[in-house]
């Protein structure tokens, strides 16, 4: 008999379904959430059943639990972690974890696809197209790279997992996986997945009214309530607002945060970790600790949301060589302009010492700095004349 203990989402669900076609009905399989996975091995380890071969993927243990399973696999206990967080690298260590960030050809590792190579690496498990298929679309979208490729079809998969309940996704995957030569999605499920992407485009348009923008340790981060669409949302908010370091998702009810980030130099997992949490770099979570609340929610309630930039404007325009022109809640007047063969920032008329290479540079300090955006046309016309006019004015006075 076998038993797994995985993770609740996609990728967790990706190695129950893999199982399930392996193994049939002799494997048991409970899906955990983050908080919950220590709690199901402690009990595991309290009846010590050596006649049940104990998989765990896409989820960690703590130390104590890491030495029981230790003091369980020397007993002749058969024990296989399998993970692919970073955070989890130092089990390792153990006789009985594999936790591999990439595969051997380089390619970012899920937990399905480790778990597809370990059984049929052992014989449990026959490769089929359509299983292939499966497993390189979960590891895509948990990877993130269905956005490199365009792969539409792995968010979709992710979509579809969360319409349903985990049951009836296992069920459906694991029938139609056993008997399909090519993975696809039926009608019905492609009609109501287009409902659905209307449905999140909303959801996203709304959100970007309400994110607030705070400085939280070392980074510029920012931070909006919502209780779905976390992965959409983060990277949507991140390419709408490519100044803010990482985007945190609250779920006061649910007491978590998700973190998320587009950029190459941030590792959220390291936040997160801060925090007692964990992932990859670009997206990870992490419970909502005393100290995390401070900071994220109490901090951040009074806040008023990011302003967007202007985006129907025909003459304040982004690297315009009469520059461009910036306000914020305190009604200040941030001006970028070209000055020799970079950018320079004046505030209020006065200018900064900073002096940027690009203006990709200047404009993301004056957001991080200044909470300012893009002003309308309106606004810009009118402080371009303001300014001819005193600039006259002096040379009159100067004559």
């Amino acid at each position: 008999m076998f038993l797994l203990y995985t993770h609740n989402d996609l990728d967790g669900v990706g190695c129950g379904i893999a199982a399930r076609i392996a193994f049939g009905d002799k494997v048991e399989i409970r899906y955990n959430s983050v908080g919950s996975l220590n709690i199901q091995v402690e009990r595991f380890l309290e009846k010590a059943n050596k006649k049940r071969h104990l998989f765990i993927t896409d989820l960690s243990v703590d130390e104590a639990n890491a030495q029981g399973l230790d003091e369980f696999a020397g007993c002749g206990g058969k024990i296989n972690l399998i993970d692919h967080h970073k955070t989890a690298l130092h089990l390792n260590e153990h006789t009985w974890g594999s936790v591999q960030v990439e595969h051997d050809d380089g390619r970012l590792a899920s937990a399905t696809s480790l778990f597809y190579e370990h059984l049929t690496k052992h014989g449990w498990l026959t490769t089929t197209p359509a299983l292939d298929e499966f497993v390189e679309l979960v590891r895509q979208y948990d990877t993130w790279e269905w956005e490199r490729h365009d792969e539409l079809r792995a968010k979709r998969l992710n979509d579809l997992f969360y319409m349903v309940s985990i049951e009836e996704f296992e069920e459906k995957m694991v029938e139609r996986l056993q008997h399909e030569t090519q993975f696809s999605f039926d009608e019905f499920e492609e009609k109501i997945l287009d409902m659905e992407e209307e449905k999140i485009e909303r959801y996203v348009r709304r959100k970007k009214r309400e994110i607030v923008q705070s400085n939280i340790h070392s980074h510029c981060a920012g931070v909006v309530h919502a209780e779905n669409y976390h992965s959409e949302l983060g990277n949507e908010l991140g390419k709408e607002f490519p100044h803010l370091d990482y985007i945190a998702i609250l779920n006061v009810g649910g007491k978590k945060i998700s973190l998320r980030t587009i950029h190459e130099a941030v590792d959220v997992s390291e936040i997160a970790a801060h925090f007692g949490g964990g992932g990859h770099a670009k997206a990870a979570g992490c419970p909502m600790t005393e100290e995390a609340y401070t900071l994220f929610v109490a901090k951040t309630f009074p806040m008023e949301p990011i302003r967007v930039d202007a985006h129907k404007n025909r003459y304040n325009l982004k690297h315009s060589i009469y520059g461009s022109l910036y306000e914020n809640r305190k009604q200040q007047e941030i001006f970028i302009f070209m000055a020799g063969e970079g950018w320079e920032v004046q505030v209020d008329g006065h200018e900064l010492a900073d002096h940027f290479i690009t203006f990709e540079d200047a404009e993301r300090f004056v957001k991080r700095e200044f909470a300012a955006w893009l002003a309308k046309d309106e606004v810009y016309v009118s402080y371009l004349m303001e300014h001819l006019v005193e600039s006259r004015r002096r040379s009159l006075v100067l004559a």
